[in-house]
């Protein structure tokens, strides 16, 4: 079944979809809500404590906040202070992300409605429940300036903020350019508000991706690119300040999510090596890394690398930086 809605300049589309998974699942239906015209690259979707948004990271520097249908997108956020709308708004030239801003990540603190963005080239940033010109709180650490952050999430109990450097050799203009090749030189830091302080937790690593702090606080979770596997970092007990492998996976896998119950949500891009076609699928695992439901995506994102699935009170919300929507799976 399939339905279109044409409202202020906006497009939606309905269509109805199977959830192909490890457990049962009923129909659900797919909803497109086309971003602003000239738009592209929705790469981090999430909303509110309250459920307000989505709101959505750019490829011209902006995170947008949706208010509705008969209100379309307004500007939220913006990570560069020497954005201006005339030269940014819409771009898609790489050479002006430091410029513009590159934001990849997002994630809200539930206890101060406070947004912290990672911007790929530009740093680690927060901006309050209102919007606007959001804060740089590092740019650099251990002296290495950053150059690839791509993922964030904040523990709740702490206000601690664990984010991850995909690369401290290339940016994200580097990845689509001809031979490129991904090192080990990934990190996972953290940053601690009461001390303004940037932590190195772990080095080495092959592209890590998107951390997600657990419902309890006792560990967190990341994907390793490069090794398409799932990583578990332990924060509290015996196990502190130590990491493991908590499952491999047969694709790419990208920014991981924790839902209200305390399962998360991966993306994992497999590529057939033949015709180098991508199937994008999202996996669900729990705390013990017990994959608990598939969804393939191919319907709605053919050939296309999803890169965030993002779940509150049932309704999944889909990320992708190779399109111009946000995708809405509802019950």
């Amino acid at each position: 079944m399939y339905k279109m809605i044409s409202i202020f300049g906006f497009m939606i589309t309905t269509i109805m979809l199977f959830v192909s998974s490890v457990v049962s699942q009923p129909r659900i239906s797919f909803t497109k809500i086309l971003l602003p015209p000239n738009t592209t690259s929705p790469e981090s979707v999430a909303v509110d404590r309250r459920g307000n948004g989505p709101y959505v990271t750019l490829a011209d520097g902006r995170v947008l906040k949706w208010l509705g249908p008969d209100f379309g997108f307004m500007d939220f956020a913006t990570t560069s202070p020497d954005r201006t709308k005339d030269v940014c708004d819409g771009t898609l030239n790489p050479d002006l992300i430091f410029q513009c801003g590159r934001p990849l990540g997002f994630s809200f603190d539930t206890q101060t409605d406070n947004l912290y963005i990672v911007d790929g080239v530009l740093g680690l940033y927060v901006v309050g429940p209102n919007g606007g010109q959001a804060t740089r709180l590092a740019s650099s650490a251990e002296g290495i300036t950053f150059r690839f952050l791509n993922g964030v999430d904040v523990d709740t109990f702490t206000g601690i903020v664990y984010f991850t450097s995909s690369s401290t050799t290339y940016d994200i203009r580097n990845i689509t350019q001809p031979g490129f090749q991904p090192d080990k030189s990934g990190r996972l830091l953290k940053y601690d508000p009461s001390t303004k302080q940037v932590t190195v937790l772990l080095r080495q690593l092959y592209v890590p991706i998107g951390p997600a702090v657990s419902l309890d606080g006792s560990f967190l979770v990341f994907s390793e690119y490069g090794n398409k596997r799932i990583l578990r970092y332990w924060l509290k007990g015996l196990r502190a300040n130590t990491v493991e492998v908590l499952f491999t996976v047969p694709g790419y896998p990208s920014k991981i999510k924790r839902t209200s119950i305390g399962d998360f949500w991966v993306p994992v891009n497999i590529i057939n090596p033949a015709t180098f076609i991508a199937t994008p699928m999202g996996f669900r695992f729990n705390s013990f890394g017990t994959v608990v439901q598939k969804v393939d995506f191919s319907s709605q994102y053919a050939n296309q690398n999803i890169t965030v699935l993002n779940e509150q009170n049932g309704v999944l919300r889909v990320g992708c930086r190779t399109v111009n929507f946000i995708g809405i799976y509802s019950p």
